[in-house]
């Protein structure tokens, strides 16, 4: 086990539904990190936020995976990102997670956003994942995914709950409110990525990708509407020190959510 764990989240733009840009881009501004343990991309890195369009979805074995695959074993890290994935007939928003030993997981957003009509196009996922990567338990979501405190419910006892967004620019107050909040109430480490630029519907997107520790406290922040690469280090003896002087996760009910399983 890792006490000392340290994530880069990549703030960018992302040109509409071109995989090679995206990628070329990504490559770009990964080749400026010099050490990490786990690299995090935004919603749809690959492509953009547009649901509508079924062409966009690729196999599990596809390019933006293999590209993932490819990018975790040349940087000797774990890496995550958003991808429209389809199965048979069905489509999924998914988070792909490549570990630093090239294993892939994945999670499938649960909770589509209705008023892009997101759950129009997208099949709906049915479960969390939970992960343990490098000993530490992380509890990986998407963008909409941090409305709804239960979904998040730190019933597993998990150390860090990641959200990887498409955020605009004309909610971001809630943005910043919700993660401080998601890391209080969990008593973990949280951290939203959040892309910027236009995108081709004409919403607007500025980033304040940020991190919070396990009490609230932003331990990460970028600046608004910049590309950057911002990386911050957390540890695993803070946050079990902090949960034994507070133990207030040890209060909660004792319940389950019915309709998804995790």
């Amino acid at each position: 086990m890792k006490n000392e764990l340290e994530i880069s989240v990549i703030q960018s733009n992302i040109t509409c539904k071109n995989k090679s840009a995206n990628l070329k881009n990504f490559d770009i501004q990964i080749s400026n990190i010099k050490s990490s343990d786990i690299i995090l991309l935004p919603e749809m890195f690959n492509t953009g936020f547009y649901p509508k369009d079924k062409t966009l979805s690729e196999k599990m074995d596809g390019e933006t995976v293999t590209w993932m695959l490819q990018t975790s074993i040349k940087n000797k890290c774990s890496i995550a990102g958003t991808l429209m994935i389809s199965e048979g007939r069905k489509i999924y928003n998914r988070l792909v997670w490549v570990n630093n030993k090239q294993k892939v997981f994945f999670y499938d957003k649960v909770h589509l956003f209705s008023m892009a009509k997101e759950d129009k196009y997208i099949n709906k996922g049915n479960k969390r994942l939970i992960i343990d990567d490098y000993g530490w338990k992380i509890c990986p979501l998407i963008c909409y995914d941090i409305r709804f405190p239960v979904f998040s419910r730190n019933n597993v006892n998990y150390d860090v709950l990641i959200y990887l967004a498409n955020w605009p620019i004309a909610r971001i107050e809630a943005w910043d409110i919700l993660l401080k909040a998601r890391s209080i109430e969990n008593q973990c480490f949280t951290i939203g990525v959040n892309r910027i630029g236009t995108d081709n519907n004409q919403v607007k997107y500025n980033g304040c990708s940020a991190a919070y520790n396990y009490s609230g406290k932003k331990i990460l922040s970028t600046k608004k509407n910049t590309s950057c690469v911002s990386s911050v280090k957390i540890y695993k003896s803070e946050i079990e020190t902090y949960r034994k002087k507070m133990n207030f996760l040890n209060d909660m009910e004792d319940y389950r959510l019915t309709s998804v399983r995790g």
